[in-house]
Formats: structure tokens, C-alpha cells, sequence
């Protein structure tokens, strides 16, 4: 009888990859190359600090980049990276992970972005939207009188459906 092969044994969904769909495990790699800015394979806080730059928020608090790297039990590989977002996303609704996406957006906390700020967003990084998506959007979604999108009423209609209780 031939030796058998000594195979690494996961134990309920420990291994990072089962956690996700392959599309899934896609979207996340591809964030993580926009993140990794000099491309060297790790997230550290010189790729924070110009990713948010990308996003538009220029005076990041060196305390705060700091803090997201802690959160890390090491150097973050993408590995690493989709680990941290698996526990970060377990037992979250979608609801609250999608509401949690919009917040980068909204440090203030209103639960309102301004129309413009988000169609340039989704227009210029990772997945760009076309200005059709963007029409099609807008128009299930108007922007207030003052060109805000109410971001948490349209997380709650894209998990739970159009009627409201």
C-alpha cells in the first residue's frame, strides 16, 4: 500500500478560502491590489494613508492608521487581509456590512452622502460604474432637495426588499 500524503487537516471552515465564493474571494483581491499601493504584496500604513488619499480623505490621523494595522496579527498579506474580513463579517447581516461600506464615506456619521461625492466614487474606483448604472441608481434612488443620497434607507431597500413595515 502506498504511503498516503500528509494533508493539512481544516477543521470546520478554518481555512479563510472556504469562508468565501470564488467571486467573492475575486472582489476582495481586487480590493486588496487597489489597497496595496506600491505593490508590494502587504497592506501597511504608507498603502493606508494613500488609499485614502485615493478616496479623498487627505489628513488621516498617524494613531488611526496605526490602530487598522494592530488589528493584524502580523504583516497583512492578502491571506491575512481576507482572514481579518471574514471575522469582521461573520455573523453581520448584509444589511450592516453593506451600511458599513457607505461609512467610509461618511465619517461624520450623517447617514447622508452628497450625490456628486458618490457617482464620482463609483465612477472612478476598483469596479467603475457607467454613467447608465449611475442614471439607473439615481433614479431609484433621488438624491434629496440638497443632492444627498440617504444611504441607510437604500442599504435597507437593497437587503429587505422595497416595501418598508
Amino acid at each position: 500500500q502506498a504511503p498516503k500524503k500528509a494533508k493539512k487537516k481544516v477543521e470546520g471552515g478554518s481555512n479563510v478560502f472556504s469562508m468565501f465564493e470564488q467571486t467573492q474571494i475575486q472582489e476582495f483581491k481586487e480590493a486588496f491590489t487597489i489597497m496595496d499601493q506600491n505593490r508590494d504584496g502587504f497592506i501597511d500604513k504608507a498603502d493606508l494613508r494613500d488609499t485614502f488619499a485615493a478616496l479623498g480623505r487627505l489628513n488621516v490621523k498617524n494613531e488611526e492608521l496605526e490602530a487598522m494595522v494592530k488589528e493584524a496579527p502580523g504583516p497583512i498579506n492578502f491571506t491575512v487581509f481576507l482572514t481579518m474580513f471574514g471575522e469582521k463579517l461573520k455573523g453581520t447581516d448584509p444589511e450592516e456590512t453593506i451600511l458599513n461600506a457607505f461609512k467610509i464615506f461618511d465619517p461624520e456619521g450623517k447617514g447622508r452622502i452628497k450625490a456628486d461625492y458618490i457617482k464620482e466614487m463609483l465612477m472612478t474606483q476598483a469596479d467603475r460604474f457607467s454613467q447608465e448604472e449611475i442614471n439607473q441608481m439615481f433614479a431609484a434612488f433621488p438624491p434629496d432637495v440638497s443632492g444627498n443620497l440617504d444611504y441607510k434607507n437604500l442599504c435597507y431597500v437593497i437587503t429587505h426588499g422595497e416595501e418598508k413595515d
